[in-house]
């Protein structure tokens, strides 16, 4: 059995697999060298795991799983998730309500340094948003950003939330970090992003105001992988609404994304939707980045 270990020098991850025999795909990965991240807003770990993904994740074997709503803290976790072989955990909770909000992220290298906090605003910390993983030279963050419904005053905190964290990851780049961040981030960019735009459009989660919030993402040279690589392909989705059985009929909305400063443009090598995986009312989304 051939052996082949891929290091990734700038960033210091690196990626094991095993070739039984050689096989054009497995030649296709060997030579770019690829780094697998994957990210799903699973909508309760612990009913994720119940449904059996857990199995779906030691298939995929991603260099970094990035989770969002896990709805858990660590300790309420089975032995299962909190000693999955081969990763590094780390968890972030809502410190004031149980059961919600909560990302995580398991990863095959061990970070130099961990974040919780994007800059010292409390209030914004509080509900368990927000990892990010220091390497070497890039730093990879997961956030589940707030829903701007339930009334003005959450609209208000999504607002705030995303202006702090544009200002976190814009510092990082000042700093010489490349960085990838990924997650939910609870707004469809344009029109081609969700499948009713016209019936949306004074709804949150695609208010005028939150869509310009991504304009000045990419504004500041962060690019949303997916777009980059597919163009403006349509129908491609990341949420369904599961009480109208919207999933069924593909009426969903891309609200989670990868996105990466645009150091990292050329190294993109793909940006999936991997609609076809079922387990919560997200699905999975996947980068590979090359050396």
């Amino acid at each position: 059995m051939l052996l082949i270990l891929f290091v990734f020098p700038e960033s210091g991850f690196s990626h094991k697999t095993k070739l039984a025999s050689p096989d054009k795909r497995y030649y296709n990965i060997m030579y770019t060298m690829a780094m697998k991240i994957m990210s799903w807003n699973v909508n309760g770990i612990r009913a994720w795991e119940k449904k059996g993904k857990l199995e779906w994740l030691l298939k995929e074997s991603p260099d970094m799983f990035c989770i969002q709503e896990t709805k858990a803290e660590f300790e309420q976790l089975s032995d299962e998730l909190k000693n999955i072989p081969g990763y590094f955990p780390y968890f972030d909770h809502s410190k004031g309500r149980k059961g919600y909000s909560g990302v995580a992220i398991y990863t095959k290298t061990k970070p130099n340094k961990v974040e919780y906090s994007i800059g010292g605003v409390p209030e914004l910390d509080a509900e368990g948003r927000f990892i990010a993983l220091f390497f070497k030279k890039i730093v990879v963050i997961t956030t589940y950003f707030p829903n701007g419904g339930s009334g003005p005053d959450r609209l208000e905190f999504k607002l705030r939330y995303y202006e702090q964290f544009l200002k976190y990851i814009n510092k990082l780049v000042k700093q010489g970090y490349s960085v990838v961040f990924c997650g939910d981030v609870n707004t469809a960019h344009t029109e081609i992003d969700l499948a009713r735009p016209k019936a949306n459009e004074k709804n949150t989660g695609f208010l005028p105001i939150e869509r310009a919030w991504i304009n000045k993402v990419i504004a500041n040279g962060f690019i949303d992988t997916f777009r980059l690589l597919n163009g403006d392909v349509k129908n491609k989705y990341t949420y369904w609404d599961m009480k109208t059985f919207a999933r069924d009929r593909n009426v969903g909305w891309r609200i989670d994304y990868f996105f990466v400063s645009s150091d990292l443009k050329n190294k993109v090598i793909s940006s999936i939707i991997h609609e076809e995986i079922l387990g919560s009312d997200h699905c999975p989304i996947e980068i590979r980045l090359g050396k």
